[in-house]
């Protein structure tokens, strides 16, 4: 069993998200993705520090730059760890947006390193040419996958983004068996997204590894995605283990449909979403 020590790191503790894992479920990430997941949590301060124990993890090391010049870090959750429970458990969130989301931006500071510094959907339509689609997308995409989910939501979209989806798909009901589809049918690890034509219309696309729909020939040329569902394994393995409907399914009780539809106004004026 990989042992992991916080105290060395400096972390700073934040009370309010401070969670336990669930019985065993340390180890069965362990075991499943080898990648460390302590029981106590750290705010934005400690981020840092969990990057350089998750690339070691991951068998790959901090840039010497990161400490001091960071050209990205990583976005605190806008909840608490717990917030998204039942449907998505704390435990998850925590090794999800701590470790995973921190290796992805700590390897893209490690590929920009020397680079002018730039915005992070800049580098997105020449992502697969400069070898930034992991690295980048990675970071893009979970910055989307954050900010369009929240607690005490759910329900159904509306206004500009309901009329859009209506035409699109028909009830929300169709999209939603049209979107699970999709996304239970990614083969591997991917994306499932709902973006944004240009003539404002709708459609669902689905992308492998964290490739996005902004990238040069991921899927047609002028879709700007809004809304994401992350289904590589580790989003979901802890709670639904291999089910990952049952996943799919839970997905919508927490999505953000009012943030989704602030994205959509934004994309159907022909701007992707800056973070």
């Amino acid at each position: 069993m990989l042992a992991f020590s916080i105290s060395p790191l400096g972390l700073n503790l934040a009370p309010r998200a401070s969670v336990r894992m669930a019985a065993g479920g340390e180890q069965i990430l362990l075991a499943r993705f080898g990648v460390p997941a302590p029981e106590l949590s750290v705010d934005r301060r400690g981020a840092l520090g969990l990057g350089a124990a998750a690339c070691a993890a991951l068998g790959t090391s901090m840039p010497a730059f990161a400490a001091d010049d960071p050209m990205f870090t990583l976005p605190p959750l806008p909840y608490a760890y717990d917030a998204l429970e039942p449907h998505i458990d704390a435990a998850t969130m925590k090794f999800h947006h701590d470790f995973h989301h921190q290796a992805y931006i700590t390897n893209l500071n490690k590929a920009m390193a020397g680079k002018p510094k730039a915005d992070l959907v800049s580098l997105m339509p020449g992502a697969k040419a400069a070898k930034l689609n992991n690295a980048g997308g990675g970071h893009y995409n979970h910055c989307m996958f954050w900010s369009t989910l929240g607690p005490k939501a759910g329900g159904e979209p509306s206004g500009a983004l309901g009329d859009a989806m209506a035409k699109a798909f028909g009830s929300y009901d169709d999209f939603k068996a049209q979107f699970s589809a999709a996304a239970a049918g990614v083969f591997g690890s991917g994306w499932a997204w709902l973006a944004v034509a240009k003539d404002g219309s709708v459609k669902i696309v689905t992308t492998p590894n964290q490739d996005n729909p902004l990238m040069d020939g991921a899927t047609e040329a002028g879709l700007i995605p809004i809304l994401g569902i992350d289904v590589w394994e580790h989003a979901y393995y802890l709670k639904y283990q291999n089910r990952r409907p049952e996943y799919i399914a839970a997905f919508y009780n927490v999505v953000n449909w009012a943030k989704v539809g602030e994205y959509y106004a934004t994309a159907a004026a022909g701007k992707p979403i800056a973070f």
